[in-house]
């Protein structure tokens, strides 16, 4: 069992830049590979970054690459999302994520879900 806690989220201006933070409890986090997602009002949930347990392989929407760096601390077990040049389409809660595997996951293999963090962006 994983729980999670994300934070970090807020209201920012566009072009400015927010991380996220999203803290693990479990003793085998670095055996599962994590994901940001995000929600905006009257949209699906979609698939932001994914992360490899290791650190090393990692996977991002298109919307967000440039922009948006995933990152993990196994010792501390915590995953990141530092994103910057934020944009107003950027809004909505993000949700971090694990799944059962070590490796980058399918969008459809999380298992466990934090209770997200909003993001607004302001134009």
């Amino acid at each position: 069992q994983v729980q999670l806690v994300e934070s970090g989220g807020g209201l920012v201006q566009a072009g400015g830049s927010l991380r996220l933070s999203c803290a693990a409890s479990g003793r085998t986090f670095r055996n599962n590979a994590m994901g940001w997602f995000r929600q905006a009002p009257g949209k699906e949930r979609a698939f932001v970054a994914g992360i490899s347990g290791s650190g090393y392989s990692t996977r991002y929407a298109d919307s967000v690459k440039g922009r948006f760096t995933i990152s993990r601390d196994n010792a501390k077990t915590t995953v990141y999302l530092q994103m910057n040049s934020l944009k107003p389409e950027d809004t909505a809660i993000y949700y971090c994520a694990a799944c059962g595997s070590a490796y980058v996951c399918n969008r459809d293999a999380y298992e466990y879900w934090g209770q997200g963090t909003q993001v607004t962006v302001s134009s």
